[in-house]
């Protein structure tokens, strides 16, 4: 999709009601499924965290939008494809400022820069009792990605046809940190497997853009 089309057709998101659970389910795995229902408590005593779907022009003026591959480290999401973001931090007004200041942190991109077209639906993660907020916004400043060295191993740079595309999206079976040879459903974008809370986020997304275009 051109982007001039994009910006001009995006706001009518605002109106639009948020899916929810329901585009969640379509990408969660089943095990994930019996963990919702045995971690409500947890969930209420949750941390917070946010990340921003962000939204800009790329390669030939087209729309795309921004994944991060994390590092691999000691932790349940290590090695995984995600939307920029992070935890919240004390110093922090409210979740829209993690996600900018954490966009900022990751991969360069100037709070002043992206203009915040709405929050999505909250996922609860259990396996690291995080709630993460997502927001959608867009930037119409040309870009120029600064990837943060200690946290982030590739940039992925998504056109939304390919999210909007159901021939991107597969079932595979996966060895996790907390489940070994699970099936999952995922999204594949330029070669990287999108699951979980990143892949129940995109869903929703998918859906809000389904009722515009």
């Amino acid at each position: 999709m051109d982007f001039q089309v994009f910006t001009r057709e995006v706001s009518k998101i605002k109106k639009l009601p948020l899916p929810g659970e329901a585009s969640h389910y379509k990408m969660m795995p089943a095990f994930r499924q019996k963990e919702l229902d045995t971690f409500i408590t947890d969930r209420q005593n949750s941390r917070k965290a946010a990340v921003m779907a962000l939204f800009y022009s790329g390669k030939a003026k087209e729309t795309h939008f921004l994944l991060i591959l994390r590092k691999t480290y000691e932790g349940v999401h290590s090695n995984q494809v995600a939307l920029p973001g992070g935890k919240a931090e004390l110093s922090d007004a409210d979740l829209l400022e993690t996600a900018l200041r954490e966009t900022k942190e990751e991969v360069g991109v100037r709070p002043k820069d992206i203009q915040v077209i709405k929050p999505l639906s909250k996922v609860y993660i259990p396996p690291s009792n995080f709630e993460v907020q997502p927001f959608l916004g867009f930037s119409e400043v040309p870009l120029s990605f600064v990837a943060q060295e200690s946290e982030v191993a590739a940039l992925v740079e998504v056109r939304l046809r390919d999210l909007l595309d159901d021939d991107n999206v597969f079932d595979q079976r996966l060895n996790t940190s907390y489940a070994k040879n699970v099936s999952v459903p995922a999204f594949r974008f330029n070669g990287h497997t999108v699951w979980g809370a990143t892949a129940m986020m995109l869903s929703e997304l998918k859906e809000l853009f389904s009722q515009v275009w």
